[in-house]
C-alpha cells in the first residue's frame, strides 16, 4: 500500500518525510520535480506519475505537494483521498494547513501520520478518532510537554473505535446545541464569443458542523434531490433510506465534517450568473489595440455578486495596457504579460467597466487570437443549481438544538473565451 509521504513546498523544498513500510529514497522525487517543470501551473502537475520501481500519487493544497509513493498497482482515487483526509485533519488539529505551522508542531505530525496509516494500510482516518488518540496540540500542552518529556498520546483507546459508529464518540455534552450546514457550489464554465455556454457543470458540497449532546439522529430532506448526480456521502450516512427516499438519514460526527458532495452536469440545469461583454481589438497595421470588458449579473435571484476578480492573459506581443476601471484596482505585468483586474462588488444599476488601450510591439503582426477572460466570483445565500434544504429533523434527543443553513455558490474554473 502506501510506503512513503513526502511533503513539498512551492519552491520544490522536500521539507517533511514520513516511511511506513520501508525508507524509500529521496531521489524517487526527482521523477515529480521533472512533471512539475513541465506544467505550467502547480494544479496541472499530473495526479499519478509513474517510474520504474514506484508510482507517485500526489494532490496540491495550500500552496504543499502532499506526495504519496506506493510500489504496487492501488486505486490511484483511494490514495488521493486518503491524502485529502490527511490535510483536512491537519486543518482541523491547527487550524490552518501551511508549511510553518507543520514545522512548528512536527512531533505532533508524525503522531497523527502514525495513526492514520498502520503498516501502509488506513487505520483512523476520523478527526473525532484522532483527537482522542492524540491530542491537539496548546500552549499549555506543549509547555507542559516541554517540561515534562511527555507526549499528546491519549492513554485510553478511544470510545468510538469500539461501538457501530465510530466517527462519534460517546459522552459528548454541550450547553449550546447548534446544527450548522452550508451548502457551497462551485461553478465551471466555458462561454464562447457571442456569450453561448460552450460547457457548464457543478461541483457542490454540504459542509456541517454539528455540536450536539449524546446520540442525535438526524434527517435531512431536500425539496429537489433529484438535481443531485453522482452522489458522495460520509460513511454516517445510511445509503439504503437516501435510494429509496431521497432522504439525508444519519448519526452526525462530532464538529465538523463533509456531509456530501455531488455534481450537477446537466447544460440545461446549470444557470450562468454573470456575464462578460468584451470588445478586444488589434490592428494590422498599427502598434495599438482596443481594450473594453464589462462584467454583469444573471440569473442571481437578486443576490449580489461579491469578491469578483477577472484576470487575463495577454499575448506576448503586448508591451503595456492603458486602461482605466470604473471601480476596483487593475494591474498589468510586462513581464508575466498578465492583467488581474479586482473589481469587488457588482452595482447591477451602475455594472463595472475596464477600457483603454494595448500597446504592440512595433514591426510585430497581430497576435493569432484573443486572450481568455478568468473570473473568480462568489454569491452569498445563492445555490444556483436550485438545490433547497426542506427540513432538517432531530430523533432521539429530548432537547430542541439550533439550526441554520447557509448557501453559497462561487467561480471554480470559470473562463470567457473573446
Amino acid at each position: 500500500m502506501i510506503h512513503s509521504l513526502f511533503l513539498i513546498n512551492a519552491s520544490g523544498d522536500i521539507f517533511l518525510e514520513k516511511h511506513w513500510k520501508s525508507v524509500v529514497s529521496r531521489s524517487v522525487c526527482d521523477y515529480f520535480f521533472e512533471a512539475q517543470e513541465r506544467a505550467s501551473e502547480a494544479e496541472n502537475v499530473p495526479p499519478v506519475i509513474p517510474t520504474p520501481h514506484h508510482y507517485l500519487l500526489s494532490v496540491y493544497r495550500h500552496k504543499i505537494f502532499f506526495v504519496a509513493v506506493i510500489q504496487s498497482e492501488v486505486p490511484p482515487l483511494f490514495v488521493i483521498e486518503f491524502l485529502h483526509r490527511v490535510v483536512d485533519t491537519f486543518q482541523d488539529y491547527f487550524g490552518v494547513c501551511s508549511e510553518v505551522i507543520i514545522k512548528d508542531n512536527v512531533v505532533v505530525v508524525y503522531e497523527v501520520l502514525e495513526e492514520m496509516l498502520d503498516n501502509g494500510f488506513p487505520l483512523a482516518t476520523e478527526s473525532n478518532i484522532l483527537k482522542e488518540l492524540i491530542k491537539p496540540p496548546t500552549i499549555l500542552r506543549t509547555v507542559v510537554n516541554t517540561i515534562t518529556g511527555s507526549t499528546n498520546v491519549g492513554d485510553q483507546l478511544p470510545t468510538g473505535q469500539l461501538s457501530v459508529v465510530p466517527w462519534r464518540r460517546t459522552g459528548v455534552k454541550y450547553t449550546n446545541n447548534e446544527a450548522y450546514f452550508d451548502v457551497v457550489e462551485e461553478i465551471d464554465a466555458i462561454i464562447d464569443k457571442s456569450g453561448s455556454t460552450i460547457t457548464a457543470e457543478i461541483q457542490g458540497v454540504i459542509d456541517a458542523c454539528v455540536k450536539l449532546t449524546g446520540m442525535p439522529d438526524l434527517t435531512l430532506s431536500f425539496m429537489n434531490p433529484r438535481l443531485l448526480d453522482d452522489v458522495s456521502f460520509h460513511p454516517c450516512v445510511r445509503f439504503k433510506r437516501w435510494e429509496s427516499e431521497r432522504i439525508l438519514s444519519f448519526i452526525p460526527p462530532d464538529g465538523n465534517f463533509r456531509l456530501l458532495s455531488y455534481h450537477v452536469s446537466a447544460q440545461n440545469l446549470v444557470a450562468i450568473p454573470v456575464y462578460v461583454k468584451h470588445n478586444i481589438s488589434f490592428r494590422d497595421s498599427s502598434s495599438l489595440g482596443r481594450f473594453e470588458i464589462t462584467v454583469g449579473p444573471k440569473q442571481t435571484m437578486g443576490k449580489t455578486v461579491e469578491g469578483v476578480m477577472v484576470t487575463s492573459q495577454m499575448p506576448k506581443s503586448v508591451l503595456n495596457m492603458t486602461l482605466t476601471p470604473s471601480q476596483g484596482t487593475h494591474a498589468f505585468d510586462p513581464v508575466t504579460k498578465l492583467l488581474s483586474w479586482d473589481v469587488g462588488k457588482i452595482n447591477p444599476q451602475k455594472l463595472p467597466s475596464l477600457k483603454g488601450t494595448v500597446s504592440l510591439q512595433a514591426g510585430t503582426s497581430k497576435p493569432d487570437e484573443n486572450p481568455t477572460i478568468n473570473l473568480q466570483f462568489k454569491i452569498q445565500q445563492l445555490a444556483i443549481s436550485g438545490l433547497k434544504v426542506n427540513r432538517l429533523d432531530m430523533y432521539g434527543e429530548k432537547y430542541k438544538p439550533f439550526k441554520g443553513i447557509k448557501y453559497m455558490t462561487k467561480a471554480g474554473k470559470f473562463q470567457v473565451r473573446t
